[in-house]
């Protein structure tokens, strides 16, 4: 199978999923329920996912982060921030039901790994960690702390049903990012 007939079914199986959480919580969805609903059979889905939560994840990473990195690889912060935040917006019932997860396999768990890798990628953490009056704060724990914030943020909003303006949430972000750090850092 190529690329491109693979890629299209891991977009069938993404849909269906997507569709079968508007109604029904996503640790309830089964693998069953997503292959009749894409029109495939179930070791079709399991060629392409170990479970419903490598399926999440998948839809997190191809759907949030990888259309973000030309914006993030251009120092185009604001931007990617906002794709990613209308992207939850305009799927609002899906990522309700995904920031409903707990656990393990928890949509915030997911999303704080894509946030952590974004981070790391195109944030100068090490520059941030080297202005640190602290020894032990180095470039992990700060992309761990931006993107826990990051994460809480986002999954605050959601569950609270996106209620603030995407451009607020963004200016937050954007914040978080750029100030905060700074100041939790260094002993002044």
């Amino acid at each position: 199978m190529n690329s491109q007939s693979q890629k299209a079914i891991d977009v069938v199986l993404a849909e269906s999923l997507k569709e079968l959480a508007a109604s029904k919580p996503i640790d309830k969805i089964t693998i069953k329920e997503i292959t009749d609903k894409a029109g495939v059979i179930r070791p079709t889905f399991y060629n392409h996912f170990q479970d419903k939560y490598e399926l999440l994840e998948w839809i997190t990473v191809n759907e949030l982060f990888a259309p973000v990195d030309p914006l993030l690889s251009n120092g185009m912060l604001k931007e990617g921030v906002t794709f990613v935040l209308t992207t939850m917006e305009r799927e609002k019932d899906f990522y309700k039901r995904a920031a409903q997860l707990e656990g393990q396999n928890s949509f915030n768990e997911i999303y704080n790994r894509c946030v952590a890798t974004a981070v790391r990628k195109y944030i100068d953490v090490e520059s941030l960690a080297g202005i640190a009056d602290y020894s032990w704060l180095n470039e992990d724990i700060v992309a761990e702390f931006l993107a826990h914030s990051i994460s809480w943020v986002t999954i605050q909003w959601i569950k609270r049903g996106m209620t603030v303006p995407v451009d607020e949430l963004t200016d937050v972000y954007v914040k978080i990012f750029h100030s905060p750090i700074i100041e939790v850092i260094t002993r002044n």
